[in-house]
């Protein structure tokens, strides 16, 4: 039977074991009631979930509370770990710990504990689940719990413009359910076929080595006939330095090893070396190691870091999860009696920049199927190139090159778009901070940078030439207006992906009891999502889907015209996905 329901619950598992304490919130943080020792906490939490209504779970952070649980699923939570993060750099305080410990810390007037950067080995001698929470010894968990999330809600409530405050509150509720989607992706596993994995990996490499460290035989071949291309002498062509010189000394000189340079080069040899360099990075990235380490039971299981890029897009700690070559899509295979259902938004940045800065001609283009078609006919001749070109050079800082004129007709043809962009990038370039849709904060500019601006002389590190001060200065400020010029558009098309998974999985959720098994959302990439779904539900998922994304783009643009198109595919292997 379902127990009375608060509105949030505040939830401190055990160390050890599978029981924890939970204690009721009122919506404002403040308990409702003393703690409660449970046994088993995924029952506990399955009680509550049952409810017509669950509540709004509140723990450290969905990686430490809730990865655990898995498979037992919930409905919301607040992720302490990523409010902090979000509110920190609301607040100016960008880079700071984020852990419970460290929020703790900082109410308690106690030293800051540092938070573990990504991938670093585990400051504690367990074999069990890392402690990422960085609460000194003695320090109640649950307590902390409890006073970090109410503290967060009144820094949330001290956002003083009521229309601000509330897309932030939306930003927090999307990066927590980005957390719990993160989570469930990396238990549930991206199907992946290990065989056919073997043999794509054996035709493009040859046999896996016998012996560890040693070249598979295609890479071996390669690297010698580039060694004979380049006069014989032997050399290291995973060395950058030894590719240089060896090209050197047949008279060539080398600017840059990059695959557009290389191929207009016009030399036999470098042409092996970009298949070299191809086939050295699908060996060192996804190649036989690469599966041992993170292909389990048919499931390719990555480490998601939510928020990980400033930006807002996710990133990983390990496995490449966000960088699949599409050579390998073959091996993503759906489980027998499943499809994948895959979906992308197409041309979604420029449409972004059309609902946010509500330019109505742009607008009109991002309402039609291909927005750089529309852009073309209406500003450009009818030229897609031209109209995709000015497009993009306006949302990146682009001015080189024939760029200018494009740029002068975008500004008379869509002043509200280009007014937008700009004003980001004066933002930038004056030393200021700028803000996605929902409230997602770009970091401040460097001392180095502060420095640079306020004496107009020299150089930040890493980019010091033989140019003039006054000139360095310049260019340091205009490098910053680009970044916060995309930032507005790259952070709220991040806004939008949130939203849009948090709604997805919500409608997912619909299927648990389903007879043929509940579909899966296993994959996201910016603006990619995968859904391993029964075959008998793929048109129900696709409708899902683009339900979805027309509900992230009203909850985070409001009423606007502007396309957020999602089309969903339905394959058996991720190849067959356009």
């Amino acid at each position: 039977m379902v127990r009375s329901v608060p509105p949030r619950v505040a939830v401190a598992p055990d160390a050890y074991g599978h029981g924890g304490r939970l204690r009721p919130l009122r919506d404002d943080g403040v308990p409702l009631g003393p703690a409660t020792q449970v046994g088993d906490l995924v029952a506990a939490i399955a009680d509550f979930e049952a409810a017509p209504v669950p509540p709004r779970w509140v723990w450290a952070s969905a990686e430490s509370a809730y990865a655990p649980l898995l498979p037992t699923r919930v409905a919301r939570c607040h992720d302490l770990a990523l409010v902090e993060s979000l509110l920190l750099a609301h607040e100016g305080r960008f880079g700071e710990p984020r852990s419970l410990g460290a929020a703790w810390a900082r109410l308690e007037g106690l030293p800051v504990p540092n938070d573990l950067p990504i991938g670093a080995a585990d400051a504690q001698d367990s074999l069990f689940v890392p402690d990422r929470q960085r609460l000194p010894a003695g320090a109640d968990a649950l307590d902390a719990v409890v006073a970090v999330h109410a503290d967060q809600l009144r820094r949330i409530e001290a956002i003083e413009d009521p229309a601000r405050r509330s897309r932030f509150r939306l930003l927090v509720a999307a990066e927590s359910a980005g957390g719990l989607v993160a989570a469930e992706m990396a238990a549930d596993g991206l199907p992946w076929r290990v065989e056919v994995h073997n043999a794509l990996l054996t035709e493009l490499l040859g046999a896996r080595p016998r012996v560890s460290g040693t070249p598979p035989q295609r890479l071996a071949d390669l690297a010698e006939q580039l060694r004979a291309a380049l006069g014989g002498r032997p050399f290291n062509p995973d060395s950058h330095t030894q590719v240089i010189k060896a090209f050197a000394d047949q008279g060539i000189r080398l600017t840059s090893t990059r695959t557009w340079y290389l191929r207009d080069l016009g030399h036999p040899a470098a042409d092996l070396l970009i298949k070299y360099k191809e086939l050295a990075r699908l060996h060192a990235a996804h190649g036989w190691a690469w599966q041992d380490t993170w292909v389990r039971g048919g499931r390719f299981r990555p480490e998601y870091v939510v928020g990980g890029v400033v930006t807002g897009r996710w990133a990983g700690r390990g496995g490449g999860a966000l960088q699949i070559p599409r050579v390998l899509r073959g091996a993503v295979v759906a489980d027998p009696g499943r499809r994948l259902v895959v979906a992308d938004a197409a041309q979604l940045e420029p449409r972004i920049l059309a609902a946010m800065s509500r330019d109505a001609g742009l607008a009109r283009s991002a309402a039609a199927g291909d927005l750089y078609e529309a852009l073309a006919k209406a500003a450009f001749q009818g030229d897609r190139a031209k109209a995709k070109l000015g497009l993009l050079g306006a949302m990146y800082g682009q001015t080189s090159g024939d760029i200018g004129p494009l740029l002068a007709t975008l500004r008379r043809q869509y002043p509200d778009a280009m007014g937008y962009v700009e004003a980001a990038a004066r933002t930038g370039e004056e030393g200021g901070i700028v803000r996605s849709r929902l409230g997602r904060t770009c970091p401040p500019p460097s001392s180095e940078w502060l420095d640079l601006a306020e004496s107009g002389t020299g150089e930040p590190s890493g980019d010091r030439g033989d140019r003039g001060g006054d000139d360095a200065g310049v260019r340091s400020a205009r490098a910053r207006g680009r970044f916060t010029r995309n930032f507005v558009i790259q952070a709220s098309a991040a806004d939008w992906a949130l939203a849009l998974l948090a709604a997805l999985r919500r409608r997912l959720a619909a299927y648990d009891a389903a007879p043929s098994g509940r579909p899966h959302l296993v994959f996201f990439q910016h603006d990619e999502i995968i859904v391993h779904s029964p075959a008998d539900l793929t048109d129900a998922v696709s409708a899902a889907i683009v339900e979805a994304a027309a509900e992230a783009r009203t909850l985070v643009f409001g009423d606007t015209p502007v396309l957020l198109p999602l089309i969903p595919t339905v394959v058996n292997t991720y190849a067959e996905a356009k």
